[in-house]
């Protein structure tokens, strides 16, 4: 299939950005399958900015997500806090907008909740000073890192990597606005969820162990960060399970909230 361009261009609105819109981009085709013709709106996990007019399509290269990035987190789930940033990689293809449905594997009998700010960056960068950090960054907003938590327990106790517990379809809900960098101020902002209208985690973002622009040092320290990559900055205590039927909100003050839906996957 042919995509459309991704336009990162940076428009403004009197002098100042506007906050961008982000929904899903359903950039629609037509395919036949066992000779029946369907419309195919999820061709590919595409995100678009919404500024005035204008569409910027967000397609990450990378979701890179802050490890134990709150100690009281860390702490929660009887682990240590790291002595610098530590990372790893959410796939792409887990993304899903607002108002979307978080679906339950087919086997996984534990899923959890994680809000987090999330980083959209804006230029190309490798072995980034910390002073400069500011200057790579597009935009925030909120997201949800899922987590099957049977898995990833599994995989612990074996020395094995998480991705699998991490990067099922789904498992990235995004949105539903994005807030440029030069007019949101990362610092000092209640960051919350909620299930079914139950307050689970209520935390702020000055709890972080290592700052945003800290962060964007050391991953560029290991690998090139590309515009529209997402940076995932870590997640307050409170995290706990879900389960089908329940209503996710979640929030970050200033920020629009993010809601998602929990189903079970088809297979």
């Amino acid at each position: 299939h042919t995509f459309p361009k991704r336009k990162m261009n940076h428009a403004r609105t009197g002098g100042r950005w506007a906050a961008f819109r982000l929904d899903a981009f359903q950039w629609k085709t037509r395919i036949e399958r066992d000779g029946e013709e369907r419309d195919e709106s999820k061709v590919a996990k595409l995100f678009s900015l919404k500024l005035n007019d204008h569409e910027y399509v967000v397609r990450p290269s990378k979701i890179i997500c802050l490890l134990r990035n709150y100690k009281a987190h860390a702490r929660e789930l009887g682990n240590t806090a790291p002595e610098r940033p530590r990372f790893f990689l959410k796939s792409p293809s887990s993304l899903i907008p607002n108002r979307g449905t978080i679906l339950i594997p087919e086997g996984v009998k534990n899923i959890h909740h994680e809000v987090e700010l999330a980083v959209i960056v804006g230029r190309k960068g490798r072995f980034i000073d910390e002073a400069d950090a500011g200057e790579y960054i597009e935009a925030y907003t909120v997201m949800l890192d899922i987590t099957a938590r049977d898995i990833q327990a599994k995989a612990k106790s074996k020395g094995l990597p998480w991705t699998e517990a991490k990067g099922f379809d789904t498992f990235a809900p995004v949105g539903p606005r994005a807030y440029p960098a030069d007019i949101y101020d990362w610092h000092d902002k209640r960051i919350w969820l909620s299930v079914n209208g139950d307050i689970r985690q209520d935390g702020n973002t000055n709890l972080m162990l290592f700052g945003v622009e800290r962060i964007i040092h050391a991953i560029s320290l290991v690998m090139s960060l590309e515009p529209g990559d997402i940076i995932m900055t870590g997640t307050p205590a409170g995290v706990g399970p879900l389960e089908n039927g329940d209503r996710v909100e979640a929030g970050i003050e200033g920020m629009e909230k993010l809601c998602a839906n929990v189903g079970m996957s088809e297979r």
